[in-house]
């Protein structure tokens, strides 16, 4: 029953302070001494490389870039000082409002919150975010605060629209760290936990973060899932198959046929470097690779070497050569075809359009339709990933990549994080660190987690070509002194791309379709940049939309309004698109037919090297 005005004490807003008192502090200070000593672990294992001069990757954001970065919108604000008082006086109204609003409470009342926790924020779930005064007042001054520094950035004046999205980016990266559900203190979920159990939750919390901070050897390698339940080839990466030609750079699998027949014309996938085929190949019900073999499909893919030193120099022009021509003598060697169906997925997919405008102009056209998987080919709208590329960063990047030849793979494992900070670092901050509990085995964040390493000269040639000068749309990008034109490639292209992507926005996906001399087949499917991809029909879930090839619309607010909806995975649509380009039935084949002899079964070698 709500309380009256001059009833201190009850009321909806009364603070269950048995909840968050200590019950045994002697308990609670022999396990707060215990979590001091595990901070100490992790403190050793940061300060250990850095007193023995190993070289410790600094990760994919430079403090100096942040902080000249947000000096450029400080400048706006501080050069006027009527302006600045503007800013200021707006900033602590808001703060009186939420003050007097407490107030308000305290004495019965229910006024309007001044801002509101956006819907679905999970980090406010917790009834006592509203219920308590204290971590309700916290709450509403977090998100006033944080909304007014959005707003200083959007209103800055001046700025390049790098520097804009660069500053935006930094300010919600502080924001997403300084969350009041980061810290035990404040958030009312953690602080009844840390009291119920006497602080054994920190104690386990700062266990595990010593042995991230170790095994990330100076940087914490925070651990998503728990690692120990998987391994490639025994629980996923499982579809049988044989690697039947490998060179330095990457391994080609083929697999084996599950059904008397197949269609003649095979079909190659070229996958990301920065992450690991089997993404493709996660597990038998969530596999594409293995679909595809049950529908009759010969499925080639080109599993990448996870390098090192020795592939320092490995180009773009390597990549093509000797990993995507070398992946189309394979295949003809194998099955005695010709002629391929191709599958670009991610970088995967920005190559292998790279590549065919090289090949073409090589008179190699063996490819003769190909598929784009959440694949830019022009990175006008790139997202923020572009954020990381500029020249004063390419620089930074190119002397630290001097030291080894390449770039650790938790570098861009990290940057992919940071683009999702909120869901992707800090709830497990808090669950792993604070909370004190083990993440579950979880397929996909394992995948995620087993990065790959970038060798200098790859990494360099794709940052500045690609997100920097946006040069491969553009007919600009070279290759081996050749001038790619898009323009001239004209067999069917389908192209996927996902609408909650923030790796490969959809919108820019859509741009890309028209560097292309054919009308490409676009198409829009639910989720994001995996689960969109990787979603089996049997699931049933998401939906795909269609509509009139992008060169016959004006933008891509155009094609959605003219787009269908189609419930359910885009796999059939796509194989059905697909069927047309295969040719007649044939015998079914095994691998590396009468010509190549199988190495090894799949999933290979190259693809369990851990970085």
């Amino acid at each position: 029953m709500a309380s009256k005005a001059g009833e201190p004490g009850t009321g909806p807003f009364e603070a269950k302070t048995d909840e968050f008192v200590v019950k045994d502090p002697e308990a609670f200070g022999l396990n707060m001494a215990r979590m001091l000593e595990q901070i100490g672990k992790a403190a050793a294992a940061w300060v250990a490389p850095r007193e023995k001069g190993d070289f410790v990757d600094g990760g994919p954001v430079q403090i100096s870039e942040v902080v000249q970065t947000l000096s450029r919108v400080s400048e706006y604000w501080m050069t006027d000082p009527a302006r600045a008082m503007e800013a200021q006086t707006n900033l602590f109204a808001s703060y009186m409002t939420i003050w007097n609003n407490s107030i308000r409470r305290l004495a019965g009342e229910m006024p309007d919150h001044p801002v509101e926790a956006s819907k679905g924020d999970k980090r406010f779930a917790d009834a006592d975010w509203n219920e308590n005064l204290f971590f309700d007042f916290v709450k509403q001054t977090y998100l006033l605060t944080t909304r007014w520094a959005d707003d200083l950035v959007e209103r800055a004046e001046g700025l390049d629209p790098h520097t804009r999205q660069k500053a935006a980016f930094y300010v919600r990266q502080i924001s997403n760290a300084l969350a009041p559900s980061n810290f035990v203190m404040t958030n009312p979920e953690l602080y009844r936990e840390t009291v119920a159990s006497n602080g054994e939750n920190l104690v386990k919390g700062m266990r595990m973060f010593a042995e991230d901070m170790a095994a990330g050897h100076g940087n914490l390698k925070l651990r998503q899932a728990d690692y120990t339940k998987y391994q490639v080839g025994r629980d996923m990466a499982v579809t049988p198959g044989k690697v039947v030609a490998e060179n330095e750079l990457c391994q080609i699998i083929q697999y084996a046929p599950q059904t008397e027949t197949v269609f003649r014309r095979p079909l190659m996938i070229v996958p990301p470097w920065i992450n690991k085929f089997y993404i493709l190949d996660l597990n038998p019900e969530k596999s594409l690779i293995g679909w595809l073999v049950q529908q009759g499909v010969t499925v080639f893919v080109v599993s990448w070497v996870n390098p090192d030193e020795r592939h320092a120099g490995k180009d773009w022009q390597s990549y093509i050569e000797e990993g995507i021509r070398f992946g189309l003598d394979t295949v003809e060697k194998a099955t005695g075809e010709k002629e391929v169906n191709a599958v670009g997925y991610c970088v995967g997919g920005t190559l292998l359009g790279a590549s065919l405008a090289y090949l073409k102009a090589k008179g190699d056209e063996r490819i003769r339709s190909t598929t784009f998987l959440t694949t830019q080919i022009d990175f006008t709208h790139a997202g923020d990933l572009k954020v990381f590329v500029d020249e004063t960063q390419l620089k930074s990047l190119e002397k630290a990549m001097d030291q080894k030849g390449y770039l650790e793979g938790s570098q861009m494992a990290t940057a992919f994080n940071l683009l999702r900070s909120g869901d992707l670092i800090w709830p497990y901050f808090v669950n792993n660190y604070l909370r004190g509990k083990e993440p579950l085995p979880f397929d996909l964040l394992y995948w995620n987690a087993d990065s790959t390493r970038m060798p200098k000269a790859n990494h360099l040639f794709y940052l500045r070509n690609c997100y920097h000068e946006n040069r491969l749309s553009r007919g600009r990008m070279e290759i081996g002194g050749i001038r790619l034109d898009l323009s001239k490639v004209t067999m069917p292209i389908y192209n996927l791309a996902t609408k909650e992507d923030h790796i490969a926005p959809a919108r820019s996906v859509f741009t890309g379709c028209r560097a292309f001399g054919s009308k490409v087949d676009f198409v829009l499917t639910g989720s994001g940049h995996i689960a969109g991809v990787v979603n089996p029909p049997a699931k049933n879930k998401y939906q795909f939309w269609t509509g009139p090839a992008p060169k016959d619309v004006g933008s891509y607010e155009d094609w959605l309004l003219a787009a269908s909806q189609t419930p359910g995975s885009w796999w059939g649509h796509w194989l059905e698109w697909l069927t047309p380009q295969l040719g007649e039935r044939v015998e079914a084949r095994k691998p590396g037919g009468k010509t190549l002899k199988a190495i090894e079964d799949a999933p290979g070698r190259y693809v369990t090297v851990k970085s």
